[in-house]
């Protein structure tokens, strides 16, 4: 059995988790998305990345960035050493993408501020 704490809503249900493969059962959530939660940590755990790339402007050395979609929790690693190869050159607005379908995921690397447009105010 293992023990999993859910981070689907704030109420952080302590979650146990038995068997394998199609045999999974879920006890301990309150809800329906804590059980989808603990299946697919389970199954195939994903994540989000939030950090930052490099650009070329001094009054704005980094931009803040994100994936547009949950990845592979082992791949990100991977998606990080691909987002610190990039130096932004051009100003970006929010949400523009910085890096297309980064390492075929299906997932873009966009830009989460616009504050590199606001410069040329």
């Amino acid at each position: 059995m293992k023990e999993l704490v859910c981070i689907v809503c704030p109420r952080g249900c302590t979650m146990q988790i038995e068997g394998e493969g199609e045999q999974i059962k879920v006890s301990g959530n309150f809800c329906k998305r804590g059980a989808e939660f603990a299946l697919s940590e389970m199954t195939e755990p994903k994540r989000t990345i939030c950090t930052t790339v490099k650009t070329v402007f001094a009054e704005e050395p980094v931009l803040p960035v994100r994936v547009s979609r949950d990845i592979p929790k082992d791949r990100i690693f991977d998606v990080m050493a691909e987002i610190n190869k990039v130096t932004v050159k051009k100003k970006v607005k929010r949400g523009e993408t910085i890096i297309k379908d980064v390492l075929g995921l299906g997932v873009d690397v966009i830009a989460t501020s616009g504050i590199l447009k606001e410069l040329s105010k």
